[in-house]
């Protein structure tokens, strides 16, 4: 973008282009062909065509591509966990074919929807990369190098054995390729951005586990080996929506490095916090602006109060019903040797999904 707002545009998109690179290079997701044109290709003529790089992950892209093929098969495990953490609410992380931003124009606006999905992506990548490390997947790096010798911990002392994995380099190139572009520009979005990068690198490695093997008599633990793993990368998910609840809203100072509550009488943000500038749209109806898909149509419970209820899932504008028939397979038995038979079930249940608005309110906001 060119003009006066021409580097906060381009904040703005900076995750885009991350995505465009994962995307790009995790296509295997419907024909796995990736891996074999970075090689025809090259890496250097595939990472030149990637719009948006700028230089330092084009260097780190054509350095790595294998780091670039992990990192893009991560991406699939945050873009499945966000849409686990809105699956039941108006907005419910949806992407976008055929758009290259890949959540469309809601990306453009600094709202907390924003905040949480710079997190989740960042701590997928650093999830992703630490663990290729571990699983031998790349050659620049391996098992955590640190974890040697003897420690302690509430139950007593243990050696270092194991593979445990290398949080601090898939952190270090998380950071290195992730925040490249959004520290050459100085506004308030790549602060923002920043700071909700970190967010999300700094909650994968809060829920680093300590896994522990024991030797003695009888599996008695006289002795242990223990080494550290990831976690299931759903606690990260949940973390991170719990802080996108607790999401604080803030101004940038007037030098522009630093944050300060939105208003007089709001709690100051920390470092662990999820932090955003603009209040989201309600994303009841179609929205192009604000890059709000509506709810019409989505499915909700008659039942709930919760986010996914009908009531507020369809935005007070009623709902439709609709009888299905479901088959399931069900009593299922083993039979030796070795198939398992079901029968076929027939289930009818009402599925109830939003209503469009009426004609006058969707034009006045599409």
């Amino acid at each position: 973008p060119t003009g006066p707002d021409g580097s906060r545009a381009s904040a703005r998109l900076s995750l885009a282009c991350l995505l465009l690179l994962l995307l790009l290079l995790t296509l295997p997701a419907r024909v796995d062909t990736s891996w074999w044109y970075i090689g025809a290709l090259g890496a250097r003529v595939i990472c030149d065509n990637i719009p948006g790089l700028v230089s330092r992950q084009r260097q780190l892209c054509q350095r790595y591509p294998d780091i670039m093929r992990s990192v893009g098969e991560g991406a699939r495990e945050w873009i499945r966990e966000c849409q686990h953490q809105f699956r039941h609410h108006r907005w419910n992380c949806t992407t976008l074919d055929r758009d290259h931003t890949v959540f469309g124009r809601v990306m453009l606006r600094s709202s907390r929807e924003a905040a949480f999905v710079y997190a989740i992506s960042s701590a997928g990548v650093v999830h992703a990369i630490t663990r290729a490390c571990s699983q031998g997947e790349l050659s620049v790096c391996s098992c955590d190098p640190y974890t040697r010798g003897r420690h302690h911990d509430q139950r007593g002392d243990f050696d270092w054995g194991g593979c445990s994995d290398n949080i601090h380099y898939g952190v270090r190139f998380a950071k290195a390729f992730v925040d490249a572009k959004e520290k050459r520009l100085k506004d308030a979005r790549a602060l923002m951005n920043l700071h909700n990068n970190r967010c999300g690198r700094t909650a994968v490695r809060r829920f680093l586990k300590l896994e522990c093997k024991c030797h003695g008599v009888s599996g008695s633990c006289t002795l242990r080996t223990c080494w550290r793993a990831l976690s299931d990368f759903r606690r990260t998910g949940d973390y991170l929506r719990r802080r996108y609840d607790g999401a604080v809203q803030v101004t940038a100072t007037q030098d522009g490095a630093n944050f300060t509550a939105a208003r007089q009488g709001y709690r100051r943000a920390t470092r662990t916090d999820l932090v955003y500038f603009d209040n989201s749209p309600d994303y009841c109806v179609l929205d192009k602006a604000a890059g709000s898909l509506g709810t019409a149509g989505r499915v909700c419970s008659k039942t709930s109060k919760g986010t996914d209820g009908c009531e507020i899932m369809c935005c007070g504008r009623g709902y439709d019903t609709t009888r299905v028939t479901r088959v399931t397979q069900c009593e299922c038995k083993f039979h030796w040797c070795c198939a398992v038979r079901c029968k076929e079930c027939r289930n009818t249940v009402d599925v109830h999904t939003c209503k469009a608005p009426k004609k006058a309110e969707w034009l006045d906001q599409t």
